[in-house]
């Protein structure tokens, strides 16, 4: 009985949290996502139309997220003039969001906890660090595990108007 207990409460989690959603499929319109960022800002992907976007997922007990994080804000701090926006995620639990705030507060792009979408047509990812490409014209155009200065600049970088 408890086993059928604890499977019905993680499908529960699921839908709660938007698992239930599937990942977003390259080359398809990108889903909606509405987050309050950490400094209360409200972050919503339909108002950046014109606008490449890096929707990334991270937690903190995640060693790829912490080292991928540096790159990811030195990109933003070089390429936002350009129309580059980026959104970065926790999944963190909310037991961590000192920590995670700790971490957050050391870069430049908005952050958020998934605790605090409202409007999730992601999904919830199944690893981290996961980040998805959307193009200016709200195409998901690539989803990257992990993301190093490469893929960036072939894949990112050809999208920003120059």
């Amino acid at each position: 009985m408890a086993i059928v207990r604890a499977a019905l409460a993680a499908a529960l989690a699921a839908l709660w949290t938007g698992a239930a959603h599937a990942a977003p499929e390259i080359g398809a319109a990108a889903p909606s996502l509405v987050v309050t960022t950490l400094d209360g800002r409200t972050f919503d992907l339909t108002k950046l139309h014109g606008k490449v976007v890096l929707v990334n997922y991270w937690a903190t007990w995640c060693a790829p997220c912490r080292k991928e994080m540096p790159t990811l804000d030195a990109f933003y701090r070089r390429h936002r003039e350009q129309g580059l926006e980026i959104i970065g995620i926790s999944i963190d639990f909310a037991r961590d969001s000192e920590k995670m705030r700790r971490m957050a507060a050391s870069q430049t792009y908005p952050m958020a906890r998934s605790g605090d979408i409202s409007d999730n047509g992601f999904g919830q990812p199944e690893g981290v660090p996961v980040t998805y490409v959307i193009d200016a014209e709200g195409t998901v155009r690539d989803k990257f595990i992990a993301v190093p200065n490469k893929l960036l600049n072939d894949v990112v970088l050809p999208l920003l108007p120059h």
